[in-house]
């Protein structure tokens, strides 16, 4: 028996236990999600670069803040990858640059004092790459920073990562009246139906051209389907979109990074349809989700059909955001085995700790997540927020399946709600089990709707026992 087959088995013997589990509730207690972690930990390795460096400066980038260094970028990164790898290092000084591609065996090392600024004119991420926006696949701008079907490759360094995006630059793109956008001004609205219908219609996706007069805003990092990626301890501002996104990747760290940005649809971190990810000791402040998990929109998500899978976030602090960790929107494609623990939450600008959100449009299965020892000072909206009725709600044919989501060792100090629990009568959420948890001055009582298996046990809300 091979590796895989092992891998296999492994995994249905696992699946054929939670599944006796929901059968026979009185036993459920004796299947542990937790001990899936430590296989996904040891598949997940951050990968190891030869002791080669390739300095910026050598190839002409000059750290002045008013030279472009796009193409002394380009020049090292091309020498580091054929000569086998390396470091290709931003040494300290402000370095404008457009678009970097990353290649196969190149760690991008931006050291402490380094800032490598990005240009604020779209012109400097065409042409177009194949790219995936708000869930759906399409040409698009590059993301700042790119890689395309490589392996071994990484960000590092203790430096800093300006996307430069502000209410003048980027952000007004999105079409908020409280962000730059004027009414009657262009903004991104009407390219986001024409490519989500596209989508939904199965266009090539060579035709689903977007980029200049579209004003669907760039990421600014995704590797997209790389094996073996490394993005640790740089600091990230303004971006004009999501911040880190992963697209279609194996084996992935991210550790240490602090995200600060606070724009339109400024996600900290998304993993879409990845598998064996590492969020670790990381810091999110950020103008949407924190960690927002997800597999493609709709009809383009069911098409590429690829889950978020195996995934664990450990010690991370997330200040402003819409949830601390959330799975979806865009979870057409599922998500399963996923593990949060020791994390750190606190802010009036801080929505929600576990945020689960789908609609009948979006379906997928969202399955075996389980969240342990999360302290959470003052919190705006609900604890836990497992919601199907997100935007489209109940208008849909593809009914979301939410099932197995274990919350353990949760102490939360203020928030609006404890349980925001809402799923269709013929779509409940099944299996939801709280142990050991505490919840202070809780300003409302739990919204539960269309819910089967909820269970309490050790869980008290104003210091009241709960019953489930």
């Amino acid at each position: 028996m091979n590796s895989q087959q092992r891998t296999e088995t492994r995994r249905h013997f696992v699946n054929t236990l939670a599944g006796a589990a929901a059968l026979w509730p009185a036993q459920a207690a004796e299947v542990d999600p937790w001990a899936r972690v430590p296989s996904i930990l040891a598949r997940i390795q951050a990968p190891v670069f030869p002791k080669r460096d390739f300095d910026i400066t050598a190839y002409g980038a000059k750290g002045d803040g008013a030279t472009t260094c796009t193409e002394a970028f380009r020049r090292a990164i091309a020498a580091c990858h054929g000569a086998g790898g390396g470091r290709v290092i931003v040494p300290g000084g402000i370095f404008l640059t457009g678009a970097i591609h990353l290649l196969s065996r190149v760690n991008l090392h931006v050291t402490a004092g380094a800032v490598v600024r990005f240009s604020r004119d779209p012109k400097a991420y065409l042409p177009l790459v194949y790219t995936r926006w708000e869930g759906v696949e399409c040409m698009n701008y590059s993301p700042l920073l790119y890689a395309w079907k490589q392996q071994d490759i990484a960000i590092t360094g203790a430096g800093t990562l300006d996307g430069q995006a502000d209410c003048e630059h980027w952000w007004p793109w999105k079409g908020r009246t409280d962000c730059g956008w004027k009414k009657g001004e262009p903004n991104q609205s009407k390219a986001r139906d024409r490519m989500i219908a596209m989508g939904e219609n199965n266009t090539p996706v060579a035709e689903r051209l977007f980029g200049e007069g579209a004003l669907l805003r760039p990421q600014f990092i995704q590797p997209y389907q790389c094996r073996n990626v490394l993005i640790e301890g740089v600091r990230i501002r303004n971006s004009p979109m999501w911040e880190i996104n992963p697209v279609l990747c194996t084996n992935v760290t991210i550790r240490g990074v602090q995200v600060s940005s606070h724009g339109p649809n400024n996600d900290g971190c998304d993993p879409e349809s990845c598998s064996d990810v590492l969020i670790q000791d990381c810091e999110f402040d950020t103008g949407d989700d924190c960690i927002a998990l997800k597999s493609g929109r709709n009809g383009d998500g069911r098409r590429v059909a690829v889950p978020v899978r195996d995934v664990i976030i450990r010690g991370c602090v997330m200040k402003d955001g819409h949830g601390g960790v959330t799975i979806g929107s865009e979870i057409s494609g599922g998500a399963r085995n996923i593990f949060a623990e020791d994390c750190r939450m606190d802010s009036p600008n801080l929505d929600r700790v576990l945020r689960i959100k789908t609609n009948a449009v979006r379906g997928g299965i969202v399955e075996n997540v389980a969240i342990r020892n999360i302290q959470a000072g003052q919190i705006a909206g609900a604890a836990i927020d497992i919601d199907f009725h997100y935007e489209e709600g109940a208008n849909g044919a593809f009914k979301p399946v939410v099932r197995d989501i274990e919350v353990s060792g949760i102490v939360c100090k203020q928030s609006k709600y404890a349980l925001y629990l809402r799923a269709f009568p013929e779509a409940p959420i099944r299996g939801v089990r709280l142990k050991n948890c505490v919840f202070e001055k809780v300003k409302q009582a739990n919204v539960v709707e269309n819910v089967e298996g909820l269970e309490l046990a050790g869980v008290t809300i104003n210091g009241k026992p709960a019953q489930g």
